[in-house]
């Protein structure tokens, strides 16, 4: 044995790998300003995944009208709307606040996406223009946030 894989004695053109697979990468749907109808509780699951998955503020108006806007950090699904939970650091405080999903009547994404256009592709490009209009002592850093 010479340690080499046993080619398929039928196969007439080599295995090009690049042909094989092709997957898309993550997409990045522009959410700020959006606010989803909340008709069904698949509804407004599917747009609390996204709340959580958003860089920015949202807010939350409860079922007796009071509203909360802040980043939801945290989200624990259950069996039931009642048994479901998403948690939000409020914008005006530190205080962590969990809400039953069955206390949501409307969602909305009201904050600036803070991560929109911060792409490693962008950084990229910025490097090389910097490096491109002759700068020295250049580095790919992120810009602070606010």
């Amino acid at each position: 044995m010479t340690g080499r894989a046993p080619r398929d004695a039928g196969t007439k053109h080599p295995v090009d790998p690049d042909q094989l697979e092709v997957a898309e990468g993550a997409r990045h749907e522009k959410l700020e300003g959006w606010v989803p109808e909340l008709a069904s509780d698949d509804e407004l699951r599917l747009a609390l995944e996204r709340a959580f998955d958003y860089r920015g503020d949202i807010t939350i108006t409860k079922r007796n009208g009071h509203k909360i806007e802040g980043y939801i950090f945290d989200r624990r699904t259950g069996p039931t709307l009642a048994e479901s939970v998403v948690r939000i650091i409020p914008s005006n405080s530190r205080d962590k606040v969990s809400i039953p999903y069955s206390d949501i009547a409307a969602l909305a994404f009201t904050g600036r996406d803070t991560a929109a256009g911060k792409s490693w592709e962008s950084w990229v490009r910025k490097y090389w223009e910097k490096r491109a209009a002759g700068e020295t002592g250049i580095q790919i850093e992120p810009e602070k946030l606010e």
